[in-house]
């Protein structure tokens, strides 16, 4: 086990996990009604490892090193993690940046990153000896915690908006998930989670939330870094809805300072498209308060949100790499699935192929050099989108079933058949 505390993000007080559960109680009464998360609590570890475990990535042995668990066996088994870090060089090429990797977090059971967050939550709740754990969700995470649920035996309550993509609301029932789908948005379906989770005595996921969250997610950071060896990344793009994602990011690579295993942590970039940017917003205005979008819009679901619940976080996270924050536009989004999947392999939905469209963005607005190490994160596969990644491609009109049609197609002329053996 790592041995660790709850401490407060805005009043820098100290708990066991004994005696609080999702939040801070002094700064939670600051707490307005579908407002940011007040009193986000951070895991903070008593001795951050020093030394890599001798364990593969993602392997029990490997997360019970750096995670807050009692003991390995209550990870659910499902192998979470240990997505590839892959140099890309058709991309690197074409964007004139040698030292460019690609995180490939489609790889992971569900498709998405937030595996990372609720292989740790279901974790906490096993030992916690907890049988129903509840989320709200645009998508992807009520996916991961169907996914981790099912390997886990544990009951698995999400609240989705019902607008929700089909391949993400299939996906997630089955999994075996209770969904719950509901005529709003996400910032709806937050807050009924919230009141259900009080009256039944579920245990809450909701990301911003459950402090475990944003520690699940960190292991992102921690991959990169052993990955990169001794070539420590200098920027890392992260696509940004609530925020959690960075945060957790940036709460990997401070771990990992602190122990000494990194000399020092990259600049994040968070990255929003221009329908849903608060966080992008506050960073830009220098402000210390979220304003919320009305409406928030986007093709990327995954990021679309009104409130982003992390943002007060993720706005300091961001500060403290000295990173910045970008917008893209839907249609760049959307240019980007198809860029990424033709010159890395990478199928991406919106919200994965958005770190791309944010590289695009940072190259022109220099806030990142192109001989810089460079890390994209991308954070879900394409095939929970495909109308989506529709929008990226032309599809071919059909050809006859002729060989002379076929030829025709491709601009020649029909010669002499030829055989081979």
């Amino acid at each position: 086990m790592a041995p660790f505390r709850f401490r407060c993000t805005e009043c820098a007080a100290a708990h066991d996990e004994r005696d609080v559960e999702l939040v801070c109680p002094r700064c939670a009464r600051l707490q307005e009604g579908g407002g940011v998360t007040r009193g986000i609590l951070d895991v903070e570890l008593d001795d951050p490892p020093s030394r890599w475990p001798d364990a593969a990535l993602a392997s029990p042995g490997f997360l019970a090193a750096f995670l807050p668990i009692a003991a390995a066996e209550h990870l659910p088994p499902l192998p979470v993690g240990g997505t590839p870090l892959l140099p890309a060089p058709r991309l690197r090429a074409a964007l004139g940046t040698p030292r460019l990797w690609v995180k490939d977090d489609t790889r992971n059971p569900s498709g998405s990153t937030k595996d990372r967050a609720s292989l740790l939550v279901v974790a906490k709740a096993r030992e916690y000896g907890r049988d129903t754990v509840a989320a709200a969700s645009t998508g992807n995470a009520a996916t991961a915690l169907a996914a981790v649920a099912a390997a886990a035996g544990v009951r698995a309550v999400v609240f989705v908006p019902a607008a929700a993509p089909e391949a993400k609301l299939v996906q997630m029932l089955c999994y075996g998930a209770e969904v719950v789908p509901v005529d709003g948005t996400y910032d709806d379906a937050f807050e009924l989670c919230l009141e259900a989770c009080r009256r039944r005595g579920w245990y809450n996921r909701n990301t911003a939330l459950n402090p475990f969250t944003v520690e699940g997610k960190k292991t992102a950071a921690l991959e990169i870094a052993a990955q990169l060896g001794g070539e420590e990344a200098d920027v890392v793009l992260v696509p940004t809805g609530d925020g959690v994602i960075l945060s957790g990011v940036a709460k990997g690579f401070a771990d990992l300072e602190r122990g000494g295993l990194i000399r020092r942590r990259p600049r994040l970039v968070a990255v929003q498209p221009e329908g849903s940017a608060a966080i992008v917003d506050a960073l830009r205005k220098g402000a210390d308060t979220i304003t919320p979008v009305p409406g928030a819009s986007s093709v990327a679901d995954s990021l679309t949100v009104a409130t982003p619940r992390g943002g007060l976080l993720c706005l300091r996270r961001v500060r403290e790499s000295g990173g910045a924050g970008v917008t893209v536009t839907d249609d760049a989004i959307v240019r980007a699935i198809a860029e990424l999947a033709s010159t890395a392999g990478v199928f991406a939905e919106p919200a994965g192929a958005a770190a791309l469209a944010g590289l695009h963005a940072a190259l022109a607005d220099g806030l990142v050099d192109r001989d810089e190490r460079i890390v994209l994160l991308v954070t879900g596969t394409g095939l929970k989108d495909v109308p989506a990644a529709a929008r990226s491609v032309r599809r071919p009109e059909p050809v006859a079933p002729e060989i002379e049609a076929v030829l025709e197609r491709f601009g020649l002329r029909p010669g002499p058949t030829t055989t081979s053996e």
